[in-house]
């Protein structure tokens, strides 16, 4: 019955695997949104399957992570690490195990959400060949990655008209934020339909630690002035402008300031040649004493470090959403942030943290002492976030907003997918 077909999803996330573990090359912001989003929708009634391609043969075909949601591994390409800007030539591969999946399945996904603008192409090959509705979330444009880049891939023209094409016939594009709305609208095209609805972080997980049984845990001590960098190694992400700015504090010297940059790498490739660039310019500026590199942060001890910092730093050239600052809005720590795309609309100036400009290390140095030399105040902002995240982004809203709009989409499209009888699900 139709009923069945409806609460069956596709999400599509060629490049970003939702079951690997956060913070490994390129696996960020978007691994957590389509694995989040699977696991809600799974538990709203949804058969969920998250659909990926091979970075290693070790991975195993299928995760299943609860009766209802599960990661499928398909082949695209060599079973190894592949950067985005090198994985187009491996999507006809890509599709085609899709579609043979399906076959081997004996049904046809009515719905599928696709992430990035790989799987964008994906998606609307997709709909050429079958009936189907495809909803997209692009997670970053290429017309703002690439103004803010001297080397511009050769990708870059393929990608600007996939981006364009997708976002003029997919049924639906979801903005994360007012901004990338805007942004879509002004840099991609003036047609096609989108919806708001902002990413969200777990807030079960988050916000759970004292600040003092986070320092304990970690080893740090009390009179310690925590700032916190969580990210990936990448040059976009602004590590060295926070880097600077702790250089030109006015408390270097007077207080006890700990840099904290957490993130992965692997020796040899990108992440890990900026994570050594970043080394150092630490070393350069006589920073190695106060900062540290703890690699990797895991689920387990990620939200240790938020409930234990006394800032979180996000000093991205660009973030069309940014889940580093609500995760730590939600741990009830205050964010400093460049006041650039979605980081406009998760950061309230003033009343959960503050916005200033991206590479501005002047301006971070300031924001950050700011807060660092008023813990009442940075302890009233972090409040104020965790209230904030709680009311609007938490990861069952986000779920139940996403299948509002899959639930209406697929009501509008009754009577098309009801005619296909090869649509058994």
């Amino acid at each position: 019955m139709f009923q069945n077909k409806k609460h069956r999803i596709a999400l599509i996330s060629v490049d970003g695997d939702p079951a690997i573990e956060i913070g490994k090359e390129e696996a960020g912001g978007q691994n957590v949104y389509v694995r989040q989003v699977g696991y809600a929708l799974a538990q709203l009634g949804w058969q969920v399957d998250m659909f990926t391609r091979y970075s290693s043969p070790e991975q195993d075909a299928i995760v299943q992570h609860s009766q209802n949601c599960r990661t499928i591994r398909l082949k695209a390409g060599p079973s190894e690490f592949i950067g985005r800007d090198h994985l187009f030539d491996y999507l006809s591969e890509f599709l085609r195990e899709f579609q043979q999946f399906q076959q081997n399945q004996g049904f046809q996904y009515p719905i599928i959400h696709t992430n990035y603008w790989l799987s964008s192409w994906v998606g609307m090959e997709l709909r050429k060949q079958q009936p189907l509705i495809q909803v997209h979330t692009y997670h970053s444009l290429g017309a703002i990655k690439y103004r803010s880049i001297s080397n511009v891939p050769v990708i870059a023209i393929q990608r600007l008209a996939v981006e364009k094409a997708c976002l003029e016939t997919a049924d639906r594009v979801v903005a994360t934020s007012p901004q990338e709305q805007k942004h879509m609208r002004i840099l991609v095209s003036p047609n096609g339909r989108m919806e708001m609805i902002p990413c969200g972080t777990d807030i079960d997980r988050f916000g759970k630690i004292a600040k003092f049984a986070a320092r304990e845990h970690l080893g740090i001590t009390s009179d310690t002035k925590m700032v916190l960098y969580v990210g990936r190694f990448d040059q976009r992400k602004g590590i060295e402008t926070l880097v600077r700015a702790i250089a030109k504090s006015e408390l270097r010297g007077k207080a006890n300031i700990q840099l904290v940059i957490g993130g992965g790498s692997r020796p040899g490739q990108s992440d890990g040649i900026e994570r050594d660039r970043i080394a150092n310019i630490v070393a350069e500026l006589g920073l190695k004493d106060c900062t540290i590199f703890p690699g990797r942060l895991d689920d387990t001890v990620l939200p240790y470090y938020y409930a234990a910092a006394d800032v979180c730093v996000v000093p991205s050239h660009y973030e069309p959403f940014g889940l580093v600052a609500i995760e730590a809005m939600a741990s009830r720590t205050p964010v400093v942030a460049s006041n650039v795309g979605g980081l406009q609309f998760t950061v309230v100036p003033e009343v959960t943290g503050l916005l200033v400009p991206p590479k501005d290390e002047v301006a971070f140095a300031a924001a950050i002492d700011r807060i660092l030399t008023n813990p009442d105040w940075g302890k009233q902002l972090g409040e104020t976030g965790r209230q904030r995240v709680e009311i609007a982004f938490s990861w069952d809203s986000v779920a139940s907003r996403l299948a509002q709009l899959y639930t209406r989409l697929l009501a509008q499209s009754t009577l098309v997918i009801e005619n296909k009888p090869q649509l058994v699900a």
